[in-house]
């Protein structure tokens, strides 16, 4: 309960400071935005169209999973934190032993898609399915319904918010078994899984392409519409986090994203879910 109230504490005051957040610094300057690479496709294409706005902007955006965007906005290495989980209990304090107050901003909704090579069979895992694939206790596809072909487990690394997002709801805090093949982004996961007929990984919504077979999960399939009513299971949020109060370029970024006749817009053309 402590854990709700402290999260939701959190987003009042944000949304509170959104709302009174005075316009008055210059655009000029430099903005680093640094994290999840599910998030990544959406400031990209937010970048691109708010620098258009702003062309005395220069805004840098780098990958490398939400643990380490986190990391960066507690060691104040970058302006905003992309991430595709909340922020930590352990994070919070560390931030606070550094002296700084992370703010978060859900910016997004998003799903975890399980996807395997568009030659699989399989269209509908179960969560206990799933489960046992990445624990390895089932390492064919025959004793699932699929063809009788080895497993080939492709999962996101311990830095990846889309890992701790799948280790809470699929593997119910369970470890991914050591034989899985680990990717830095989830990029590379759908590469892999597109390469290989005998592969699975799961990626957010916005990366499915027509070299992935999406999978349903418990006879549902990930969409937006079952993301936003949360029918689909493995449905998540997505956040942006700042060091303190964001101001200056910052705040003016974050409210541009966060506009539904702006940004908003743009989550969508990622192929994310927008928030309104």
């Amino acid at each position: 309960m402590k854990k709700n109230l402290h999260r939701r504490g959190l987003f009042s005051l944000a949304a509170a400071f959104l709302l009174t957040v005075s316009s008055a610094a210059t655009a000029a300057g430099n903005l680093g935005v640094n994290g999840s690479t599910t998030v990544l496709p959406i400031a990209q294409k937010v970048a691109e169209a708010y620098m258009k706005e702003m062309p005395e902007l220069a805004i840098s955006i780098s990958g490398g999973g939400s643990g380490n965007g986190i990391k960066a906005i507690i060691d104040g290495t970058t302006d905003i934190a992309m991430s595709s989980r909340f922020i930590k209990d352990i994070e919070v304090k560390m931030a606070i032993e550094k002296g700084a107050y992370p703010v978060p901003f859900r910016v997004a909704y998003d799903c975890i898609i399980p996807v395997v090579h568009p030659g699989n069979s399989v269209k509908d895992l179960t969560l206990e399915q799933l489960k046992g694939i990445y624990q390895g206790a089932v390492r064919n596809w025959k004793d699932i319904g699929g063809p009788d072909r080895p497993i080939v487990v492709i999962s996101r690394d311990t830095s990846s918010g889309t890992y701790e997002v799948w280790e809470e709801k699929v593997m119910k805090k369970e470890k991914v078994y050591p034989g899985a093949l680990l990717q830095a982004s989830s990029g590379a996961v759908a590469q892999a899984v597109s390469k290989n007929p005998n592969a699975v990984g799961y990626v957010g919504i916005g990366y499915l392409n027509r070299e992935l077979k999406p999978v349903k999960v418990n006879g549902i399939e990930g969409t937006k519409t079952t993301t936003l009513d949360g029918s689909f299971p493995i449905s998540r949020p997505l956040f942006m986090f700042t060091r303190g109060w964001p101001e200056g370029n910052t705040v003016k970024f974050i409210n541009y994203l966060l506009d539904p006749q702006k940004g908003q817009k743009y989550v969508e053309e990622a192929g994310y879910v927008p928030l309104y």
